[in-house]
């Protein structure tokens, strides 16, 4: 029993071990672009969440296995606070949303954007990566996928903030939730460990990503709903008549992507067990907290 305990200790110690190797290196990237994080929540809490969540969803890689996915969502938050904090006009959106399209199809960043510049590091160093050259496609796709949906959410947002109706049903938000980025960072991740050997393949664990991802938005906005509110922002919860709408939503949602990820594991079963603490993970991790520690 104690032989039992001692070496469930030792892993969870090995798994924050590797989130606090990834922390450090998401605080050098903090202090590499001080005019990107110099404002707004980035903080120690922030970086320490995304390296504790990116370690215990992936616990088998290394912490340079990982390094890229961390910055993946370090640059998804920035932009998100771009877009929900910083955009007031749908011409400056587009010019974010356009410069950041650019970059991660190759192209420099723009003197005057640091969210690019981070960009630019990201998608050199993802560049490198042997299966890049197969699969950047997939990046690419992934990436204008969630700056367009970003984009969207922000005009369901203000069109519903100026009483301009229709606001969008509960199945075109769910339709949109590559707002929340987490299958590009997924692409990322899958890339820059050679998990996806083939574009098929990948194809294949993008589609189980977005069931989870949905599920995910879902689990986001029943925790935040307080939050969105005092901050404007659009929550599934604002689109239907009972929050109990939501909550069967993600019952069906959760029981949708576990059926997949069952499908998905004799043929990838690092990737499904990737995808399944993902979302166990950030179930568990929403029931106590928020990621921004703003109020």
């Amino acid at each position: 029993m104690i032989s039992d305990e001692l070496r469930q200790a030792a892993e969870h110690g090995r798994v924050c071990a590797l989130a606090a190797q990834g922390q450090r290196d998401l605080q050098r990237c903090l202090t590499a672009h001080p005019d990107l994080f110099a404002e707004g929540p980035f903080d120690g809490a922030l970086t320490s969440t995304i390296a504790m969540v990116t370690a215990f969803s992936a616990p088998r890689c290394s912490a340079a296995e990982l390094r890229l996915t961390n910055r993946a969502v370090l640059w998804v938050f920035a932009l998100d606070w771009q877009v929900d904090r910083l955009a007031t006009s749908a011409a400056a959106l587009d010019r974010l949303v356009q410069g950041q399209l650019r970059v991660a199809d190759g192209a420099p960043p723009l003197a005057d954007d640091p969210l690019g510049r981070f960009l630019a590091v990201l998608h050199a160093d993802l560049a490198a990566a042997p299966a890049f050259d197969r699969l950047g496609g997939a990046w690419r796709a992934a990436a204008r996928r969630s700056l367009l949906a970003m984009r969207r959410e922000w005009q369901w947002k203000t069109a519903m903030g100026d009483g301009i109706p229709p606001r969008p049903t509960l199945a075109e938000y769910l339709d949109n939730a590559d707002n929340l980025a987490s299958t590009l960072v997924n692409v990322v991740q899958w890339i820059r460990t050679g998990a996806a050997e083939a574009e098929a393949q990948l194809d294949r664990l993008v589609v189980v990503s977005d069931a989870v991802q949905r599920a995910l938005r879902l689990v986001n906005d029943l925790s935040t709903y307080e939050r969105d509110l005092r901050w404007g922002d659009l929550n599934a919860i604002m689109l239907v008549d009972d929050r109990s709408v939501v909550e069967q939503e993600l019952k069906r949602l959760v029981a949708e992507a576990t059926e997949l990820l069952e499908e998905l594991r004799d043929d990838c079963p690092r990737e499904a067990e990737y995808l399944t603490r993902q979302l166990g993970y950030t179930t568990g991790f929403y029931r106590s907290t928020d990621f921004w520690g703003v109020s």
